[in-house]
């Protein structure tokens, strides 16, 4: 068992995946990852990470929905979430904000963006 503080990864496209997990994982984090909306809300109700990373358009449920869910659960509404997305429109920005992101990160990332946004909200 490790210390590690645990961060949720969950997007459809297997290399953003891998890249975001390895990268997070040579920051100190430990990592559980999730193909698609489903499997990321089951994981978070089982493992309960301080932090979720979600890619806005996945199958079964999308980050929306998936955030959604997690605001809904008292055990999981202070859990923090950024959110992925090839879609970076003002109002795609604001939708995800106003759903209650604490961060909207757009595709193409850079992955030292994404672990440096992921340290400073966990620093808050």
């Amino acid at each position: 068992m490790t210390d590690a503080p645990l961060v949720l990864c969950a997007d459809d496209d297997e290399d953003i995946l891998s890249l975001v997990s390895l990268r997070l994982r040579r920051a100190g984090f430990e990592v559980a990852t999730a193909a698609d909306g489903d499997e990321a809300v089951t994981i978070a109700r089982a493992r309960r990470p301080v932090l979720a990373v979600l890619d806005v358009m996945m199958p079964k449920r999308t980050g929306y929905e998936v955030l959604a869910a997690l605001r809904a659960d008292e055990t999981l509404r202070e859990m923090k979430v950024i959110l992925l997305s090839a879609r970076v429109q003002e109002g795609d920005v604001a939708r995800g904000m106003d759903a209650g992101a604490d961060a909207y990160l757009a595709k193409p990332f850079k992955a030292q963006d994404l672990v440096s946004a992921v340290q400073e909200l966990l620093a808050n």
